[in-house]
């Protein structure tokens, strides 16, 4: 039984040691995947810690809740919440942006500045986000391969920050049966889908318990900063 369980830490840690490794993978493959970058180590501790209270600060007016499946209505395994003008969400009645939390039916609070700079020194897009989803995974959360695909403005990426527990992240083409990679997002680590990778499936195998202290209480948040609609053109500006 000892060497059993030797022999599969012995496997899951050089697992781990690769999916480290191909950090710097995600920003050299930019041919496979144009507009697809992890960039490791963003956020240093200090800025995470301000993050994490910023965070703190949403989830006190839009307290997190469990999300459902469009049509099943069967509860995902994350728990959620947003800020900013828009807010996504699930439920039976399908996927949608909507100004208000399903709860509380109080608006979303605001995008905290920490975010929005994050966002303006990554997205290199010129207009601000217009939604920030939380997602909240436990030691046993997971998200399937998907699309983010409910938004009008395909142009603006999707930027996204971990904080806490590191992840396995899955990422494939832009067809559900492509091949796909992992990697491994760790505390302060950022993510930007763009250009062609804007709809690439992904996801998030699992979490990995024990590899941050970020988050007394363990697991992950994550931040995915939108662009929901499209920018209404400039006063007296001449559209083509």
């Amino acid at each position: 039984m000892r060497g059993s369980r030797l022999a599969k830490e012995t496997l899951a840690t050089e697992a781990l040691q690769a999916m480290t490794s191909e950090h710097g993978a995600a920003n050299r493959d930019g041919s496979r995947r144009p507009g697809f970058r992890i960039v490791p180590g963003y956020l240093g501790r200090d800025r995470q810690e301000e993050l994490l209270a910023a965070v703190r600060d949403v989830l006190r007016p839009a307290p997190p809740y469990t999300p459902r499946m469009p049509k099943s209505g069967r509860p995902m395994s994350v728990r959620m919440t947003n800020c900013g003008p828009l807010g996504w969400m699930t439920d039976a009645g399908g996927y949608r942006y909507q100004q208000t939390h399903p709860e509380t039916g109080a608006p979303w609070p605001p995008i905290p500045d920490v975010l929005l700079a994050a966002w303006n020194d990554l997205s290199s897009y010129p207009h601000e986000p217009e939604a920030c989803l939380v997602n909240i995974y436990d030691a046993a959360a997971r998200m399937g391969l998907h699309q983010d695909r409910d938004e009008a403005d395909m142009t603006a990426p999707v930027v996204s920050l971990s904080l806490g527990d590191s992840c396995v992240f899955r990422i494939g083409g832009t067809r559900r049966n492509d091949p796909t990679r992992t990697f491994r997002l760790g505390s302060g680590d950022a993510l930007v889908l763009g250009g062609s990778a804007r709809l690439a499936f992904h996801g998030v195998d699992r979490i990995l318990p024990g590899t941050s202290t970020l988050l007394p209480e363990g697991g992950r948040i994550n931040l995915t900063l939108r662009r929901v609609t499209r920018p209404q053109p400039a006063p007296g500006a001449v559209s083509d």
